[in-house]
């Protein structure tokens, strides 16, 4: 297995312009090695393969644009090893795999990607910020209900404690009051109550 290592100039789908490294794993089929030899001869890499890889970075790198060709390199590779394979098999070489070693852009287009990836980190901070104060304030408005309702719970009982405390000061003020006589009858019609000193006297 060889290996050729190619930069590679194309355009993306959105008209970027993009350079590419691509490393390049190939053999030579073993029983046509004599035909490559012959009819290519030992310059085969720059006579065959750095065009081929120049042609096919080209068509596929059209397909996506220049961020796809980041975010999506595991396809891009895939679909110029298929591309690649098919056109130097005619060549009697076999392609064993490609990779793209790395991707540059035109310093306008990286400073775009780097400001949209600022605005991005600045978004998702903002939205984890936001997420917190939410949460803090429902934290609070759940503190602050708890805090009323036990306050509530607190006046009520204080409420039912001063209705207690008012009977019994009542109760206390008749008591300092009574003059010891006893009534000669209790309530409309009831049976009347005789004294200790009317006993006596009988």
């Amino acid at each position: 297995v060889q290996k050729a290592v190619t930069d590679a100039v194309s355009g993306s789908a959105d008209l970027q312009d993009v350079t590419s490294s691509v490393a390049l794993n190939y053999h030579i089929i073993p029983d046509k090695a004599n035909v490559v030899y012959q009819t290519i001869g030992v310059e085969f890499k720059e006579r065959i393969i750095d065009p081929a890889i120049q042609e096919v970075m080209k068509a596929v790198s059209a397909k996506y644009s220049a961020e796809e060709l980041i975010t999506k390199r595991p396809a891009v590779s895939e679909a110029m090893r298929a591309t690649l394979a098919e056109r130097l098999l005619p060549h009697n070489i076999a392609v064993d795999a490609v990779s793209i070693i790395a991707f540059s852009f035109s310093e306008v287009f990286t400073a775009a990607i780097e400001a949209k990836q600022t605005a991005e980190q600045l978004a998702l901070k903002a939205k984890r910020d936001l997420d917190r104060i939410k949460i803090e304030a429902e934290q609070k408005i759940t503190t602050a209900q708890a805090e009323a309702e036990a306050l509530r719970l607190q006046r009520a009982n204080i409420s039912i404690d001063l209705i207690e405390l008012r009977k019994v000061e009542a109760n206390f003020r008749a008591i300092e009051k009574w003059n010891g006589i006893l009534p000669q009858v209790t309530g409309g019609g009831a049976v009347p109550f005789i004294g200790v000193g009317e006993v006596q006297k009988r």
